[in-house]
């Protein structure tokens, strides 16, 4: 089988706008959440949000042109070129047929809707935004991802709600592995930190309304006090590519991409199947795929929501795909620094595995006061923990019961 490897990852996130400043945040147990700023919050039930701080946009694209992009564009573009210098692409003679674009995003760009939809309201259709169109839909952070390398192979966009990045990072595998393209650049991208979108979560009930003076507190997988999540933004890419064409051009090889597994739980719109069954089913899958055994997995990095189902229900899943060796796995959720960043959720945390693979550091669960007593795995609570990891998964689950897990392994 064709082998495909991570040969560079870009990051934007709440705590921190590169790779080495995010990785460096996560083994220290930083926090990225607070009060939203984005808008007037005070009449919201939760005024919460993990917000990227100080992104500017200049530094990997013209200003005219991230004017035409929404912020969930701008972000992919920005993690892009820099997993794209990472791997030494910039000005290479890679062969651009060959290569690829598959990006997840949940909801696009609806700070445009919202502006367009308010002047619309206002002054009547002939003074919304020219660009609506474009700059909303999900598909064009991977179409300007496409442009701004000239890429012209495959390039499309997973919609699978939470576990777009997950899925994207496995339709990348495949491409690669079926020989459809020597070079993907993947993951995902996600900038919903808006009243309408934040208003909508609220009505769902599913975000953290008890910590909004303390929100350094808001995201806490796996404790017993847990009361939602707290939604984030930025965006994770990596690039994919074979092992005989990384290999060809004398590129440095980070981690293999070693094995994806999806499925459905066909129980409910929002709700996880209670059995945790279709989650295991996903673990299952992708550790076969990676023809790895459960016991060969050292950590496990948790979708770990911080809502009052998902935990216990995850827990239960893990437990039913690695057995025994679940109660001697590490596992951790770092959405409680990251808060939930929806489809760019699963690519982030691919390259948390990626990273903790390199360094040998189990990253933390930061808030993980008190446990729950049916979240009763090792979820490496508060202080991160150094250890050997040959291989680690990371788990995604999205609204409409789409489950999805990737596995990485150490490049020998």
């Amino acid at each position: 089988m064709t082998k495909a490897v991570i040969t560079g990852m870009g990051v934007v996130s709440p705590i921190g706008n590169d790779i080495d400043t995010f990785w460096a945040a996560i083994k220290a147990g930083k926090s990225g959440l607070g009060p939203i700023t984005r808008f007037d919050a005070s009449g919201f039930d939760s005024r919460i949000a993990a917000e990227v701080k100080d992104f500017d946009p200049s530094a990997y694209m013209d200003k005219k042109d991230a004017r035409k992009m929404a912020l969930f564009t701008q972000f992919a573009v920005a993690a892009s070129v820099q997993a794209w210098r990472q791997a030494g692409l910039e000005g290479s003679s890679v062969d651009l047929e060959r290569t690829a674009v598959v990006l997840g995003n949940g909801i696009g760009g609806i700070e445009i809707f919202e502006q367009s939809h308010a002047k619309l309201l206002e002054s009547g259709p002939s003074r919304m935004l020219p660009l609506t169109v474009p700059m909303m839909i999900g598909n064009e952070a991977a179409g300007n991802v496409a442009i701004r390398f000239g890429i012209k192979g495959p390039v499309m966009t997973t919609v699978t709600a939470c576990a777009s990045g997950t899925d994207a990072l496995g339709q990348a595998l495949d491409m690669v592995r079926s020989g459809r393209a020597d070079v993907v650049v993947a993951g995902g991208t996600e900038g919903a930190i808006s009243a309408f979108a934040v208003g909508a979560f609220c009505m769902l009930k599913a975000l953290s309304t008890k910590y909004n003076d303390t929100p350094q507190k808001a995201s806490r997988p796996f404790d017993a006090d847990r009361d939602g999540f707290v939604i984030g933004e930025g965006a994770g890419v990596v690039i994919v590519e074979s092992e005989a064409h990384a290999r060809a051009r004398g590129a440095r090889i980070l981690v293999e991409l070693a094995g994806y597994g999806a499925s459905c739980d066909a129980y409910h719109i929002t709700a996880p199947e209670p059995s945790g069954d279709g989650g295991a089913m996903a673990i299952r899958l992708a550790l076969k795929d990676a023809r790895i055994a459960p016991e060969g997995v050292a950590y496990y990095n948790a979708h770990g929501t911080s809502t009052q189902m998902n935990d216990p229900i995850e827990t239960q899943m893990v437990k039913k795909a690695f057995g025994e060796h679940s109660k001697r796995m590490k596992v951790s959720s770092t959405k409680s620094m990251t808060g939930h960043m929806i489809a760019a959720a699963g690519a982030v945390e691919a390259i948390v595995c990626a990273l903790a693979i390199r360094d040998g550091f189990f990253p933390p669960t930061i808030n993980l006061d008190r446990a729950d007593e049916a979240c009763d795995l090792d979820c490496v609570p508060k202080v991160g923990v150094s250890g050997t990891i040959d291989a680690a998964a990371s788990a995604s689950l999205g609204f409409g019961g789409h489950n999805a897990c990737v596995v990485l392994r150490k490049y020998a």
